[in-house]
């Protein structure tokens, strides 16, 4: 068929910078498989990329699930077709001290925003190699830069996904596959509801439009960029700093923003 159309898979997908990301690669010409854990939000986000002219496979799977992880890359892999583009965007936070958060949300930040990235990349980046052709997008972040005190599992599952891309670039340098690291700050989606920061000054300031981050990053992507740190120039001025600061100062800095209370009018850091 001539009017067959390049294919995207995009996880995470359901809402915030996942659901910009799968839309704009709508409007880019792709197709779609969508992926996320709600069934509800992601039959509607997928409604509303349609709009957009897309065709839209929708797979709800948990990705911390290793079976349902596999059951993602078949289900995106049997259409006959193969994943042009792939956006390894699914992640969770949890704000709050180390020694009072439980363990089991801490490990949920683990298996979501490490293992299972690990795991669908071993699968879509050997299948791209194979065909010598493909991208990746890694949502990463500007807290991957920075010790995160008092989100100190999340920051450092973002700088594993900074490490782990920047290497594969350097495996894959020499074939056609590319992979682009995008670092957002703080934007506007239900991120630091979900992780239980909204008394914090980080939950409660002015955050970056999701789908200005969106564009960025697929710009990045379509140029064979390494990684954009994307989002407003208070965003792109956090990552110039990162680069200079001692790690000392930087988790010093993130203690203000981050602990818990220090949102309210009295707050301290």
């Amino acid at each position: 068929m001539n009017d067959v159309k390049p294919l995207a898979l995009v996880t995470g997908a359901s809402s915030g910078i996942g659901f910009e990301l799968a839309r704009q690669l709508a409007e880019r010409g792709y197709d779609l498989v969508v992926n996320a854990e709600d069934d509800a939000r992601l039959q509607q986000a997928a409604q509303e990329i349609r709009a957009a002219g897309a065709r839209v496979e929708v797979v709800r799977a948990d990705l911390r699930v290793p079976e349902e992880t596999e059951a993602l890359f078949t289900a995106a892999t049997t259409l006959g077709r193969p994943l042009d583009v792939v956006v390894l965007n699914a992640g969770v936070g949890r704000g709050g001290a180390f020694t009072d958060t439980d363990l089991a949300d801490e490990l949920k930040i683990v298996d979501l925003n490490v293992r299972s990235t690990v795991h669908l990349a071993k699968l879509v980046v050997r299948d791209m190699a194979l065909r010598d052709t493909g991208r990746v997008l890694v949502t990463s972040s500007v807290a991957s830069m920075a010790p995160g005190s008092f989100q100190a599992v999340y920051n450092a599952s973002k700088s594993f996904l900074q490490s782990f891309t920047e290497a594969l670039q350097n495996e894959l340098k020499d074939t056609g596959v590319t992979l682009t690291s995008l670092m957002p700050g703080p934007t506007e989606t239900d991120f630091f509801h979900r992780a239980d920061m909204d008394d914090t000054k980080i939950g409660r300031q002015d955050k970056d439009d999701p789908a200005r981050v969106a564009r960025q990053g697929l710009d990045a992507l379509f140029s064979g960029k390494d990684k954009r740190v994307a989002g407003s120039l208070r965003t792109k001025a956090q990552g110039l700093a990162a680069k200079v600061l001692p790690d000392s100062a930087k988790a010093q800095a993130h203690r203000t923003v981050a602990k818990p209370g220090s949102g309210e009018r009295d707050g301290t850091g």
